[in-house]
């Protein structure tokens, strides 16, 4: 058998490998040639790991930036560097028959318009653009900038079909290289539609101005019960109007200043008598408390998603230049402080407090906003029809086409081409794995084996990574949260689908496996000037991400909603103020003069540097394990390390000027290097070094002028005030308060450009300051101005 095997490998394999590598003999090519091969090896294990292991943790239909950043980069040169290839090696007139010792009609054409390698070339271009369009942000409201795009991926097609068409000429191989060109050009058409219909959509490109007609006409209707709330808990929830579907199914006139809607009058006519064409939280709610054993009773988070959809909606509006109004603001302020936040959560329920719990809602909208504006697969359009349409009808549409350019290349007869896809491939005339045990057996003394092997495994790679792309945007679409709440409102707005055991099944079994591949939590990037980690300190992509510890919610949400209670009858108050309140109450009035003596800081910036320079002294004074820490420490320290990456890595999220910010932070780090000894000790300096230095210019009795001189006197006088108490549990308590209220005072909008901030942030996932901005922008929390005197002088005092 091992004769046999031998002796097939010598008279058919072995002749493969080196027509694939024949090129390289040419000696003036042959480096180019090696380099494209190893590259190509490269490039496209990276794209089938990369794509892998940035979703191997949740389910989601956001790239990861960083890698999208590299691979549409890594993308954009490939087509013209393997036009140039393809030509070379076409020119060469390498027509070498795969094995001159088999008869041609066995597996290939003598006399072939192509050499091996040219066709190698041209399977890896079909390839990779089938996989280019998941590296591409679906974009669903865009100006002139996607036709440009999709102009230039239209001449792409067309130079792909030209190569195919043109070139290939034996019936097998054009069949197959005319079967992807369809696939590629199908995906493009089918994107291009896709985009174009949503565009124009009332349900999702034009429902911002849709929805701000419809939200004044509510608040008109509910006029006068802003602030004078009688209802609480679930019973305002089911009189909220705020529409999660349908809206797009009223009646609607274009005006002068926009869309005017008809809430009493439907396009579509509920024909089943089933229901209202739209559905909003409020009819949620309400079949919550009609069903006893219903989808939506079982898991309050489902409900509460639906809450965030229709939040997304809202706020959608504010990244598109459209104002949201003060009646408005009232009206939600109450729904979410005096509605969700004292709903009565079930206990049998993972998360069992309500801060979490109304956090959550909130960074499920940020989730939404996310995907709306930088998702890379339609799972935006998610709903029952779109499923159909686009992974039942359209396949079968473009297998059909697949199907008539198979015909085509055999000239009508399709039992020639079939028997020609065989005798024209050698892979599969020879079979797969025969070849790939022939290829093993001499790659360690053959080169030409070595980088046939190479070149086959680069094909193999693209076809799997196109392969698994395809599944993963499948799964994303059935356990998206999109699909899951289109589905929770048909199932509201149709009892049929309520009382059919089949529809509830289907729905239980898709939330199941939610259950067990999604696991959404909020998550924000730590850094800390004390650390030890190079590459941390270059870049945000590398900074460590750690989940919001459920103490820093609760913190958060508690002192938003004590500030909420200093709202009088008519929904006014004053707004936050410059973050020193804290220092105002009576447990912390003892520690006013030594912080107001060292942090006068001139901006919001240095102050946070200052105070992340002590609570750092503090933590390395007393080190602890996370597990052991206490409610106020984790509070503390973790917010710390989130504000210096805010200021060090995205100055362009706090309220000041961005630059600004980022001039107070590289004077920090000037003044660190040089307390250091340079630059090479900054960045390779151990925790412990940076410790002892920063805990020696504290005792010093030099007058504190520099960031970094006022964070090390402060930081001694918190450690010598820690050592009154055995554990610092007072001073912690003072830190995790300040923290707190300076991460609620710099989360507001500070204008235009503060919002158009969160929205490009929104392209690495989201931060945990844009879900704050988020529950601020909603519910009207405003941050007090700075006069124009002391913005000016650059007052940030106490």
């Amino acid at each position: 058998m091992m004769k046999g095997l031998d002796s097939f490998c010598n008279n058919t394999v072995y002749p493969y490998a080196y027509n694939l590598t024949s090129s390289y003999a040419n000696q003036k090519n042959e480096g180019t040639m090696v380099a494209t091969s190893v590259l190509m090896f490269i490039l496209a294990a990276l794209f089938f790991n990369l794509n892998l292991f940035s979703r191997f943790s949740d389910v989601s239909a956001i790239l990861n930036p960083s890698v999208r950043l590299f691979l549409s980069t890594s993308l954009s040169l490939f087509l013209p560097v393997m036009s140039y290839l393809f030509s070379e090696t076409k020119n060469e007139g390498a027509t070498i028959a795969t094995n001159s010792s088999t008869n041609s009609s066995s597996y290939g054409q003598l006399g072939d318009e192509l050499s091996l390698r040219a066709r190698t070339i041209l399977m890896w271009m079909l390839l990779v653009e089938l996989l280019r369009k998941k590296v591409e942000v679906i974009l669903v409201n865009v100006g002139m900038q996607v036709y440009s795009g999709t102009i230039d991926r239209f001449a792409r097609i067309v130079w792909l079909g030209y190569l195919v068409f043109y070139n290939v000429k034996s019936a097998g191989k054009k069949a197959i290289y005319g079967t992807l060109w369809v696939l590629a050009a199908a995906k493009l058409l089918q994107r291009v539609v896709v985009n174009e219909l949503f565009k124009r959509s009332f349900a999702y490109g034009r429902n911002a101005q849709l929805l701000n007609s419809y939200m004044a006409q509510v608040m008109q209707q509910q006029q006068g019960q802003a602030g004078n709330v009688q209802e609480l808990g679930s019973e305002l929830l089911k009189m909220c109007k705020y529409t999660v579907m349908g809206e797009d199914n009223l009646g609607k006139e274009a005006g002068p200043h926009g869309y005017q809607v008809d809430l009493k009058k439907t396009i579509t006519a509920d024909t089943a008598g089933t229901g209202s064409t739209i559905v909003t939280v409020g009819d949620i709610w309400k079949l919550v408390a009609s069903e006893e054993d219903g989808l939506l009773q079982k898991d309050p988070r489902l409900r509460r998603l639906c809450l965030s959809f229709a939040l997304y909606k809202l706020l959608r509006r504010r990244f598109e230049d459209i104002p949201i109004t003060s009646e408005e603001t009232h009206n939600c302020r109450d729904l979410i402080f005096q509605g969700l936040y004292k709903e009565k959560l079930p206990k049998d329920e993972e998360e069992q407090d309500a801060e979490v719990a109304l956090l959550q809602v909130f960074n499920d909208e940020i989730q939404f906003i996310c995907e709306y504006y930088h998702s890379v697969l339609p799972v935006v359009f998610s709903n029952p029809f779109f499923f159909l349409a686009n992974y039942i009808l359209f396949p079968i549409v473009v297998w059909a086409f697949c199907f008539l350019t198979f015909i085509a290349c055999g000239n009508g007869n399709v039992l020639y081409a079939y028997h020609s896809i065989t005798s024209d491939n050698y892979i599969i005339y020879t079979g797969a794995p025969t070849l790939v045990k022939c290829l093993l057996k001499s790659i360690t003394h053959s080169p030409e084996v070595l980088f046939a092997s190479v070149d086959l495994g680069t094909t193999t790679l693209l076809i799997l990574t196109f392969i698994y792309e395809e599944v993963w945007e499948f799964l994303v679409f059935i356990l998206s949260n999109w699909l899951i709440v289109s589905l929770l409102c048909e199932y509201t707005a149709k009892r049929p689908w309520r009382e059919s055991s089949i529809v509830s099944g289907l729905m239980r079994r898709i939330l199941w496996a939610r259950s067990k591949l999604s696991h959404p939590n909020l998550c924000f990037k730590q850094f800390s000037v004390l650390g030890f980690c190079p590459l941390s300190s270059l870049s945000s992509f590398t900074m460590p991400t750690k989940a919001v510890p459920k103490e820093v919610k609760k913190s958060i949400v508690e002192y938003v909603v004590a500030h909420m209670d200093d709202y009088d009858i008519d929904g006014h108050a004053d707004p936050l103020n410059s973050g020193w309140s804290t220092l105002q109450l009576n447990k912390h009035r003892a520690y006013q003069p030594l912080l107001s003596s060292v942090c006068e800081s001139k901006s919001i910036a240095e102050f946070i540097l200052t105070c992340h320079i002590a609570t750092g002294l503090l933590e390395m004074t007393y080190p602890q394990k996370e597990k052991e820490m206490g409610h106020h420490r984790k509070v503390a320290t973790t917010l710390s390390k989130y504000c210096a990456y805010l200021v060090g890595f995205s100055p362009e999220l706090l309220p000041e000027d961005k630059d600004g910010t980022e001039h107070a932070y590289n004077d920090m780090k000037k003044e660190l290097k040089k307390e250091l000894g340079g630059c090479w000790r900054y960045h390779l300096s151990l925790r412990g070094t940076r410790y002892k230095r920063l805990t020696e210019i504290g005792e010093s009795q030099q007058q504190a002028v520099t960031v970094v001189q006022k964070g090390g006197k402060l930081g001694k006088a918190l450690i010598e005030k820690a050592k009154e108490n055995d554990t610092g549990e007072f001073v912690w308590e003072l830190l995790a308060d300040l923290w707190t209220e300076l991460m609620v005072y710099i989360a507001p909008s500070g204008g235009e450009l503060h919002v158009k901030a969160h929205k490009e942030s929104l392209a690495h996932g989201g931060e945990f300051i844009t879900v704050l901005w988020a529950l601020c922008t909603h519910t009207g929390i405003t941050r007090l101005a700075l006069a124009p005197r002391e913005a000016a002088h650059g007052s940030f005092e106490p």
